[in-house]
């Protein structure tokens, strides 16, 4: 790989060498290298783009990563992966897509990624999503998460926007069944006049399930953002969700919350806070010798972490 494609692979998933267990690297609309193990599979998809990864009942400790680059410009990629995670395993799964655009054509990575959890299983699951290049060219990515979770399965998902990402719509629909759990971490950055939507859609079906979504953003010069959420409590359950956005120069931040409860038993709470940083922190900070910028720099890294 050149340095282009490594220093994408880098940013999106960690990789600076090949992967430990399973893995399947796709760039510009192709897969380049797999690899799987005796407990996890890949298998391409035969009736549209995309690939198959079916994780083996009670498998510990082991790893997939997906990761997708973009490289060239006037590219608009599709893929559609699914995830079968058997009874009982535990594993990490790194995804996430890197743009490098120096081309004044639009490239563009659409990935519909769908989770069948089945009883008992875990998973943590990381997306990291980033763009560069010197091009006028749009980086649009468009991530679709649609997550079924069977009997006590449990989910973790990261989600991060890291920068230079033109506009994204970001879509994360979930089906909870009794006892599952699902916690979610978004961090979104935009800069300049890029767009960036984000849809959380949940339905808490069965007894005693619960969700946790927490976005974190931060939004400068004339960047929009706009969150919504739809979290539905149909039995004896919980769902928290919580939105805080930092507001700059001449951004805009829109929060659309929606909780609908439709049994006594639901419990759902939601939280919105939007603002510009406050001026004490900064002040706070350059008496410690730091520039403004410095400081605002300082205060928006601890805030997305």
């Amino acid at each position: 790989m050149n340095k282009i494609e490594k220093d994408l692979l880098k940013q999106i998933a960690d990789i600076e060498k090949t992967p430990m267990g399973a893995y399947n690297i796709r760039e510009n609309g192709k897969g380049i290298e797999r690899n799987t193990t005796a407990n996890i599979d890949i298998v391409t998809k035969t009736d549209k783009p995309g690939i198959d990864i079916i994780i083996k009942p009670n498998t510990k400790n082991e790893s997939v990563h997906i990761p997708v680059i973009l490289t060239q410009g006037g590219i608009t990629d599709v893929v559609y992966n699914d995830f079968y995670i058997g009874e009982n395993a535990d594993v990490v799964i790194v995804a996430g897509c890197g743009i490098h655009n120096s081309t004044c054509d639009t490239s563009e990575h659409d990935g519909i990624h769908t989770f069948h959890l089945a009883k008992g299983a875990k998973i943590k699951y990381i997306e990291k999503h980033y763009g560069e290049g010197e091009g006028t060219g749009d980086r649009i990515l468009n991530p679709q998460t649609i997550i079924n979770l069977d009997e006590n399965a449990s989910m973790e998902m990261e989600s991060v926007q890291i920068k230079g990402v033109s506009s994204t719509i970001r879509e994360t629909y979930a089906n909870m069944k009794k006892g599952s759990s699902l916690v979610i971490s978004e961090r979104i950055m935009t800069t300049g006049k890029q767009t960036a939507k984000t849809i959380f859609d949940v339905n808490l079906d069965g007894e005693d399930s619960s969700v946790h979504v927490a976005s974190r953003s931060v939004a400068e010069d004339d960047s929009v953002q706009e969150f919504i959420s739809n979290v539905k409590g149909n039995t004896k359950c919980f769902g928290h969700v919580e939105c805080d956005a930092i507001i700059m120069e001449n951004a805009k931040v829109i929060s659309d919350p929606k909780i609908e409860a439709n049994d006594v038993d639901a419990s759902l709470i939601h939280e919105a806070a939007i603002g510009k940083i406050a001026g004490e922190q900064l002040i706070k900070l350059m008496t410690l010798g730091l520039t403004e910028k410095e400081a605002e720099e300082q205060i928006i890294n601890g805030f997305l972490k």
